[in-house]
């Protein structure tokens, strides 16, 4: 009876163990899965939009969503003309990629502040969008009988001299158009550049539901004054109906028509920069920004090495072209600075134009120690809020580290044996002791000694005409090789393997490892070689660079080097030792 009491105890306590595991697993499952919630991105093609103007809402993911998705929370702030479902696989470097999308046509029933509801995919759920509808400008109203129409905006309507201008072209129309053509605006004095994709939607004006095609302009005025932006000029052909041909095809021919319309001109009232800019370059702009990059975060660097440094301008509102060069001087001699040819890039987006500007530099250190680089300033002219402006980059130091030494083997004299010496020394001394005893023994004792000293000098002095001719006869052969090396590279147009044995070469015969350092002991034209590949190596452009005449100076330098240390050696000493 006991053991069939502790049996169910036991298996209540395993049932419960079980249940317990259980409702862990469910747990971290749910966990897990809530984890892993696909995200769903919402996005529009354009905000704000304005009352009666149809805009695209789209939802897309990267991966197949729970369930269908559920619209209905729209209908109370917006009507849905039209949606699409799109799709797309990819398989790029092993690795699968999807992309599915909703593309909603909409247009909202209520002006102000408007917010898209968050949209059920089954589980899966997208955030909600806020977006601002406008009212309809005075501009949309027109007569209803125009079924084909051009309207044209700009902004802002007095503009500064240089800056841009935004000029909007809107074709309505509520005809079937085969084919037509949009002039663009020829401005005088004026630079044109067209910005973003056109963009085509439903617009409902006085009740009419009218297509509309928009295309934008950015516009920079080159001078102050009266500026007429003429008319565009829209030519289509309108299809009127449809007519059989004429050899009885079964297949319809669009009978169409010729129409031409043209937008009002615009006339804008450019203003001169403001008498208060005092900066050397006028820049007007909605916004400006400088940032630099190096290659060496520590901003440090061996001496006779680059250091690549990287300056960036960015500015809304202006072309390229008119981006200021950025002053990369420096005010040391010391720094030698290269500058590469700048990068200029435009970007469109919906407001206008992005400029960037781009300038690289090696500075190479000629000298050990901490360099301050001055500050870059650019002042510039907000054209939103009116006042003048600095962007600046300020002042920085950058540290240069010298070479490491180098040991260089030193031919050293051999000393005379110091026991010898202590040994005539010590005798010396004895002898004057006892010169009245042992005088004559001591006498031959010292010239067997003093012979055996000239000796010694004399086998010493022998070596060490070997050693410093063995020495010369390496240091000859070392030159000869970094020549040799020297001309190869040249000759294959190698700034890179050309610089290794010029250095080599001023190694051997300046004992210096800089390139800096070699070209004050060289000519005039061989310092002018060496300047040409340092450029050749530090500039990002493609440089042709030719090696011959380097190469040419160079064995010139070293016949020079090795004629006038002969004529050293020829000298004869102005006090012969004599033996």
């Amino acid at each position: 009876m006991v053991n069939d009491s502790y049996n169910v105890k036991k298996k209540a306590a395993m049932m419960k163990n079980n249940l317990l595991k259980y409702f862990v697993l469910i747990s971290v499952f749910l966990v897990s899965t809530h984890s892993i919630a696909l995200d769903i991105n919402v996005s529009v093609d354009r905000n704000p939009v304005s009352i009666n103007e149809s805009f695209k809402l789209i939802f897309s993911m990267e991966e197949s969503p729970d369930d269908d998705p559920d619209f209905s929370p729209l209908d109370d702030k917006f009507e849905v003309l039209n949606q699409q479902k799109s799709s797309q696989s990819s398989w790029v470097n092993g690795r699968s990629t999807k992309s599915i999308s909703w593309t909603l046509d909409v247009m909202a029933k209520q002006t102000g502040p408007q917010q898209i509801p968050a949209i059920s995919f089954g589980d899966d759920v997208s955030k909600a969008l806020s977006i601002m509808v406008l009212a309809n400008s005075t501009s949309d109203k027109v007569d209803i009988d125009d079924d084909l129409y051009l309207q044209v905006e700009v902004s802002p309507e007095q503009p500064y001299v240089q800056s841009q201008l935004l000029y909007t072209v809107r074709l309505f129309q509520r005809v079937q158009i085969s084919k037509a053509s949009l002039s663009e605006p020829t401005i005088d004095n004026a630079i044109v550049e067209k910005i973003g994709e056109d963009k085509q939607y439903n617009k409902q004006l006085n009740g009419v539901n009218y297509s509309v095609f928009e295309r934008k302009y950015a516009i920079f005025p080159q001078q102050s004054g009266p500026l007429t932006i003429p008319p565009t000029v829209l030519t289509a052909q309108v299809v009127t109906g449809a007519g059989r041909s004429w050899n009885g095809s079964l297949f319809n021919t669009q009978r169409t028509k010729t129409k031409r319309v043209q937008s009002k001109a615009v006339n804008v009232d450019v203003q001169p920069a403001p008498a208060s800019f005092t900066g050397e370059h006028w820049l007007a702009a909605k916004s400006v920004h400088l940032q630099q990059t190096w290659s060496n975060d520590e901003l440090s660097v061996t001496v006779g090495e680059p250091l690549t440094r990287t300056l960036t301008m960015l500015a809304r509102g202006v072309t390229a072209s008119q981006l200021p060069e950025l002053n990369t001087d420096t005010a040391s001699s010391q720094l030698k600075v290269y500058p590469d040819q700048p990068l200029l890039r435009i970007q469109s987006e919906e407001d206008g134009v992005i400029a960037l500007r781009e300038q690289k530099a090696a500075i190479i250190p000629a000298k050990a120690g901490d360099y301050t680089l001055p500050a870059i300033e650019v002042p510039w002219f907000n054209t939103i809020t009116g006042r003048i402006e600095t962007a600046v980059i300020p002042e920085m130091t950058i540290t240069a580290v010298a070479l490491e030494s180098v040991e260089i083997p030193q031919v050293i004299a051999t000393e005379p044996n110091q026991k010898l010496v202590t040994e005539i020394d010590r005798l010396d001394q004895a002898a004057t002791v006892n010169t009245t005893e042992h005088y004559w023994k001591w006498l031959a004792i010292i010239f067997a000694i003093a012979w055996l000293i000239t000796l010694v000098w004399v086998v010493i002095k022998g070596r060490f005409r070997r050693s410093s001719s063995s020495s010369i006869d390496e240091e000859n052969s070392s030159v000869k090789k970094a020549i040799k090396d020297l001309q190869q590279a040249c000759k294959a147009n190698d700034p890179k393997e050309s610089k290794k044995a010029l250095i080599t070469w001023g190694f051997v015969q300046f004992n210096s490892k800089e390139l800096d350092q070699i070209s004050r002991y060289c000519s005039k034209e061989l310092q002018a070689e060496i300047e040409q590949l340092n450029q050749a190596l530090y500039s990002n452009n493609d440089i042709e660079w030719k090696g011959e005449d380097l190469a040419g100076l160079v064995n010139e330098h070293s016949q020079r080097l090795q004629k006038r240390d002969k004529k050293a050696e020829g000298l004869e000493p102005l006090h012969k030792l004599q033996v």
